[in-house]
């Protein structure tokens, strides 16, 4: 992580209180549309508006790293979609999945250099070049679901979005990604004392390590290939990840144990280069953010049911969901956050919303 996070501070001290696509929970999602289709939406903003004749005519692409069949492709091609008709056609978006133009890292960078019009990518990956997005990535950060699109959807997460402007990049929305958590080979973790200990598999990150150290067991970072036999062996006691994860490696097969502690929730985000970005008229620009504000209120629920879906299948394998008090953990591992000072005042921020 580098450069300091003054400018978010200086905004989130000057930013209004704005409605973020997860305030908008209550609203039922929409199935994405096909190319061409003639959703509400877009015949609202049809309606309402014809586009000028005048606008420029655009062509982008969008980068995305995961297969058809996920719910972030699913949800990226909706808003594709719904900025087409939104934009009566003058503005298209062609989404490119399976990491066909490069990886997360090389997908920001071609965005910072506005080279790629758009990428979807985790905040992790985005951490190393925007540093303000970084605190979303530490540990037990969030305490659960509510309180995490209540620090996103509101002034920090606005903040945080807006200080992307620096590195020629515009943050559309947080979209879900999922949450990690553990789980186990011999016996459950139901409070921080039963992690004590245990050899559990990380992935290689200073973070990580440090977060299982603080929780009294041993980090053992491992390539993600390796986990399966590691688990079965029992060179290692447990690993963490989210529920898809966790059913599609397999892994639920050899420890059944599965904790919700949800110590790494970070979101992910849609960039477009602020490039690409000038080159719209402000009612284009205007489209677009109305359309990945719709896109994204599909695909967080949808992503939650991705979820779930993978949850109830391990569940009727025989494998045991066990609930914990996320406070407990996360007091346990407060002294990560001395690592990075330049975060003190947004943690201190994000832990007083309630």
């Amino acid at each position: 992580m580098k450069k300091s996070i003054a400018l978010i501070l200086a905004i989130f001290m000057m930013a209004l209180p704005l409605t973020a696509c997860g305030n908008s929970g209550n609203q039922s999602p929409a199935a994405p549309a096909a190319s061409g289709s003639e959703s509400a939406a877009g015949e609202s903003a049809a309606g309402e508006s014809a586009p000028a004749a005048d606008e420029p005519v655009l062509s982008f692409k969008l980068a995305e790293n995961q297969g058809k069949d996920n719910p972030v492709s699913q949800g990226v091609q909706m808003f594709a979609d719904l900025v087409e008709e939104k934009t009566g056609g003058n503005v298209t978006i062609e989404v490119y999945l399976d990491a066909q133009l490069g990886n997360e890292n090389e997908t920001i960078d071609q965005v910072q250099a506005g080279t790629l019009d758009f990428a979807r990518i985790n905040t992790s990956a985005l951490a190393s070049t925007a540093d303000a997005v970084g605190v979303f990535t530490l540990p037990y950060i969030f305490t659960g679901m509510e309180h995490k699109y209540k620090v996103l959807d509101g002034e920090i997460g606005q903040a945080v979005s807006d200080s992307l402007v620096e590195y020629n990049m515009i943050g559309l929305e947080y979209w879900e990604a999922g949450s990690r958590n553990f789980y186990t080979v011999k016996k459950p973790v139901q409070s921080v004392a039963d992690l004590k200990g245990m050899q559990l598999r990380v992935q290689q990150s200073d973070v990580a390590i440090k977060m299982v150290e603080l929780l009294g067991g041993a980090a053992t970072p491992m390539a993600y290939g390796e986990v399966y036999q590691g688990l079965q062996t029992g060179v290692i006691d447990g690993a963490e990840n989210d529920f898809v994860s966790y059913y599609t490696s397999g892994h639920y097969e050899v420890a059944p144990y599965y904790t919700l502690d949800g110590h790494m929730a970070p979101p992910a985000m849609v960039l477009m280069s602020k490039t690409s970005w000038d080159k719209m008229s402000p009612s284009q620009q205007e489209a677009v953010r109305e359309a990945a504000k719709e896109a994204c209120i599909w695909q967080r629920q949808a992503m939650q049911d991705y979820q779930d879906e993978a949850r109830a299948k391990v569940e009727e394998a025989g494998c045991t969901v066990y609930e914990v008090d996320a406070k407990e953990f996360q007091d346990s591992v407060s002294d990560i956050y001395a690592m990075y000072p330049q975060y003190t005042d947004v943690i201190a921020k994000i832990q007083a919303v309630s």
